[in-house]
C-alpha cells in the first residue's frame, strides 16, 4: 500500500416451561440488540456503504472531538442547563438530533468542557450547536489555553467534498466524528485560493486479485499490484503540520486515509483485511464515483521502488483540486 503498505405437576410444569421459555426469549433479543449495537469492525465494508453510505462513519459508533477548540454558532441546547459526564455523551447527544433521513439536522457540531480543573463551574456543559455554513464552521478560538472540546457532526448529504480531475469527479463523504483533526484539514483547503501539488502519483489497478467488489480472489497474492490509487494533499508553498493518528478501522474498497501523518494519501478498489487497522480513514468515495477511481488506476505507469517496494508510477501524475459540493438542499435552493 502507500509507501509503508507494502416436573411435578402440570401446574409446575407449565411455570417451569413459561419460564424457560421467557429465558430463552430474553436471550434472544439480548442477542439482537448486541448484534446491532456491537461497534463494527469493518465498518467501512462496501455492505453498510450501499446501505446507506452518507451515515457511515468508519466505526459503527465513533464520537470524537478537537480538543482546546471553542465553536461557535447558534445554540440548540444551552450548556448551563445540559450536562455530561464526556465529550462522547455529548457528542451523542447532538448525533441524536441528526439521525433523520430528511431534512437538515437540528444540531451538526457540538461543544465540551471536559477538565474538572479548567472548567470549574462549567464542567459537564454540553452547547449543541448548529452552524450556519458546516463545511465553513465558526471558530471561536483555539489553543491550549481554550478549556472546550469541540466536534461537527454532518447528516444526510451533508460533509461531501469534491476531488476534482481531469478524468472526472470523486466525490468524498468525511467523518468528521472518526477523523476530526483529518476533516479540519480538508475543509482548510476549500478555503485556498489554489491546490497546486495536490495530485495522485501512484496507480495499481485490481489486476486478477480482486474482483469488482473489492473482494480478494481465493488463495490469489495480495499484490502487486495493489489495488489503489495514492497522491499527496498539500498545496505547493503551504507548511504542513502531521496529522495525529485517528480512527483506523479495516480499509474498504473506496475507503480514503493518509498514508502515515500525511500529507501523502489514499484511495483504496479493494477491501484490504490484510493491512489490519493500520491507517486513518477520514472519508470514502461515493459508490457511484468508484469508476473515476478505476480510470485512473488503468493510466500507464512505470516501476518504481519504494522503500525495497515495487510500485507502479503514473507516467504523468494527475492533477487534483478539493472543490465544494452543493447538498441536496442548496441545489434545491439556488435552482428556484
Amino acid at each position: 500500500m502507500p509507501r509503508r503498505l507494502n416436573d411435578g405437576d402440570p401446574g409446575r410444569f407449565t411455570a417451569a416451561a413459561l419460564l424457560f421459555i421467557g429465558l430463552i426469549s430474553c436471550l434472544v433479543v439480548y442477542a439482537v440488540f448486541s448484534t446491532l449495537l456491537r461497534p463494527q469492525d469493518h465498518a467501512l465494508d462496501s455492505a453498510v456503504r450501499s446501505q446507506d453510505h452518507s451515515r457511515v462513519d468508519g466505526g459503527g459508533g465513533c464520537c470524537r472531538g478537537v480538543d482546546n477548540l471553542e465553536l461557535w454558532g447558534s445554540a440548540v441546547k444551552w450548556g448551563t442547563d445540559f450536562k455530561f459526564n464526556s465529550s462522547d455523551e455529548c457528542c451523542k447527544a447532538c448525533k441524536v438530533m441528526c439521525s433523520g433521513n430528511h431534512g437538515p439536522c437540528l444540531c451538526d457540531s457540538w461543544v465540551f468542557c471536559g477538565d474538572k480543573e479548567a472548567c470549574g463551574s462549567k464542567f459537564g456543559e454540553c452547547w449543541l450547536k448548529k452552524q450556519n455554513d458546516v463545511l465553513v464552521p465558526d471558530r471561536q478560538e483555539g489553543g491550549q489555553k481554550v478549556m472546550w472540546t469541540s466536534g461537527l457532526i454532518f447528516g444526510q448529504g451533508q460533509g461531501i467534498v469534491g476531488f476534482e480531475t481531469e478524468h472526472g469527479v470523486l466525490h468524498v463523504k468525511l467523518h468528521p466524528e472518526c477523523a476530526p483533526h483529518s476533516v479540519y484539514y480538508i475543509l482548510s483547503l476549500l478555503s485556498m485560493r489554489h491546490c497546486a501539488g495536490c495530485q495522485f502519483h501512484r496507480a495499481e489497478n485490481r489486476g486478477s486479485y480482486w474482483d469488482s467488489q473489492g473482494n480478494h480472489i481465493n488463495n490469489a497474492p495480495y499484490g502487486p499490484p495493489y489495488a489503489m490509487i495514492q497522491g499527496i494533499l498539500q498545496p505547493e508553498g503551504n507548511m504542513f503540520t502531521p496529522i495525529p493518528t485517528e480512527h483506523c478501522p479495516t480499509i474498504s474498497r473506496g475507503s480514503v486515509g493518509w498514508v502515515g501523518s500525511g500529507p501523502e494519501f489514499f484511495i483504496s478498489l479493494a477491501n484490504h483485511h490484510e493491512w489490519k487497522q493500520s491507517y486513518t480513514v477520514f472519508g470514502s468515495v461515493l459508490p457511484e464515483d468508484m469508476e473515476v477511481a478505476e480510470r485512473i488506476a488503468g493510466l500507464p505507469t512505470r516501476t518504481d521502488v519504494w522503500n525495497s517496494v515495487n510500485v507502479s508510477v503514473l507516467e504523468k501524475p494527475v492533477s487534483l483540486t478539493v472543490r465544494r459540493m452543493k447538498s441536496g438542499q442548496e441545489q434545491e435552493e439556488s435552482g428556484s
